[in-house]
């Protein structure tokens, strides 16, 4: 009888095993490195096409299972303990769950390791090792999610972000034999990849969720051999002269460095907030900027407030109404059909447990300890305002773009924060090139871009015939030394 590693890790060797197999009589295998699996999946098609649709359906598996992965134990609605579960959900890792109020198995941990209530949640990683409310970050370190960055080698695209734009460059670039690194603050998807469903996506007729549609793109980005460092954060952007030619510098995380020839910025934009002064005391626990099964199975049968007016919002309202008991849908606006495509719109109408309040707006949230209890909002015509027993609030209000990190550096942005692209930022810069040359901007970050999942998949492929002509161009040349960024 023989024992082995079943889960093959393609995209690094250094990463922990899912799970473990046990062959009860004689077999043989071949042991493939990562890097000549790769090799083996894009040069071989055929057999690449099995390989890949047996590990994409393998991890499908364990997802479903719940049997492997990290351990997280807190209490079921704690704020942390969501926060974690998100994490590990987002970045499709197997995990599990166990209630330190009602879990047998919950209780054994917290008493074995001598875990004092109040500190929880505790996660049990796969290779035994007990983290204590752990940042993503240290969570993702743990579980090998993410390794070091070597900070001798030189890529010739850094991407900053891992949404729609980010993935499809990462894609596009890396399967022409660019050498790419991703970075991205949190989870490969970016905003798309909460979207309960997308309907309106070329070639998914009966629709896709953002979570597949994007983890698709992730796998296959790897597969062409891009490297993600997700989640670790982009701080600071510089450049330096070498023999060679130039060089940007893209500080990671604490103390990490990434080389690049070009970079490209598709960080996209972050959840826009309420302007109430209590919200953040909600947030993790009962105010909530997506709405995936995670959500879903923690309002069960309940009623929840959704305020916004757009598709994601539209996405949002009827796939939580097949779950909760009610969907108030607060608008601002007159009408849905103001900011909300037709479908959704008439799918929203025609479902009994959603009513839609335009002309409305949440004036106070009231709660203790982290718990929402109870909301109030306002009709604006009448002047109105009426209490509601609500624990759960859903947001898809906008965004406003992710660029604090290039707030002061030589990168020009609009009134609103958008980076902006072009030739205004000066003469023979390509339509998605920056006022600094090797710098694109792509997808929602970029001042103008229509902010659809589409549009962003369809720049991440333009912005890889931009890199290789600036590659082009400066292949040997050399650079002043220059600062360019500061967080």
């Amino acid at each position: 009888m023989g024992r082995g590693n079943s889960w093959v890790n393609w995209r690094s060797s250094q990463r922990a095993s899912l799970v473990d197999a046990e062959a009860v009589e004689p077999v043989e295998a071949l042991v493939i490195r990562s890097q000549r699996l790769r090799d083996l999946m894009v040069q071989e098609a055929d057999l690449g096409e099995r390989v890949m649709r047996a590990l994409i359906l393998r991890r499908v598996g364990l997802l479903e299972s719940g049997v492997s992965g990290p351990v997280i134990v807190g209490h079921a609605d704690s704020a942390d303990v969501l926060r974690l579960q998100g994490f590990l959900a987002r970045n499709g890792q197997p995990h599990r769950v166990l209630d330190s109020d009602s879990d047998p198995c919950a209780k054994t941990l917290v008493e074995r390791f001598h875990v004092d209530p109040h500190h929880l949640p505790i996660v049990l990683c796969p290779n035994g090792k007990l983290l204590r409310n752990p940042s993503e970050t240290d969570l993702a370190r743990c579980t090998g999610l993410v390794r070091p960055i070597d900070p001798t080698k030189v890529y010739d695209a850094a991407i900053v972000g891992a949404g729609p734009a980010g993935l499809a460059a990462a894609v596009y670039a890396a399967s022409e034999g660019l050498a790419v690194i991703v970075v991205d603050c949190r989870a490969f998807g970016g905003q798309a990849g909460a979207s309960a469903r997308i309907e309106n996506y070329l070639g998914f007729p009966t629709g896709i969720s953002g979570m597949a549609l994007m983890a698709r793109a992730y796998n296959q980005a790897q597969k062409f051999g891009a490297e993600m460092v997700i989640p670790d954060q982009a701080n600071q952007l510089g450049d330096q002269t070498h023999t060679d030619g130039k060089r940007y510098v893209l500080s990671v995380g604490k103390d990490e460095t990434v080389q690049a020839r070009a970079v490209v910025v598709a960080s996209g934009a972050r959840y826009r907030r309420l302007d109430l002064p209590n919200l953040a005391q909600f947030e993790g626990s009962s105010v909530h900027y997506w709405a995936s099964p995670i959500e879903a199975r923690l309002c069960g049968g309940h009623e929840v407030a959704l305020v916004g007016a757009g598709n994601s919002a539209g996405q949002a309202a009827v796939y939580l109404a097949a779950h909760v008991k009610k969907v108030w849908l607060l608008v601002r606006g007159e009408r849905l059909e103001a900011g909300m495509s037709r479908y959704l719109v008439e799918r929203i109408m025609a479902q009994p447990n959603i009513e839609v309040l335009t002309r409305t707006e949440i004036t106070s949230l009231q709660g203790r300890d982290g718990t929402l209890e109870k909301m109030r909002w306002c009709d604006r015509r009448s002047g109105k305002e009426s209490a509601h027993p609500i624990r759960h609030l859903f947001l898809f209000i906008g965004a406003d773009p992710n660029t604090d990190w290039l707030a002061q550096c030589d990168i020009a942005l609009d009134a609103k924060g958008f980076v902006r692209t072009g030739p205004d930022c000066g003469e023979g810069r390509h339509a998605l090139e920056t006022t600094r040359g090797g710098v694109f901007a792509i997808g929602d970050v970029r001042s103008g871009s229509i902010k659809r999942v589409a549009a962003a998949v369809g720049e991440g492929a333009q912005v890889v015939a931009a890199l290789h002509a600036y590659l082009a161009r400066t292949d040997g040349t050399a650079a002043t030394s220059h600062p360019i960024g500061r967080s």
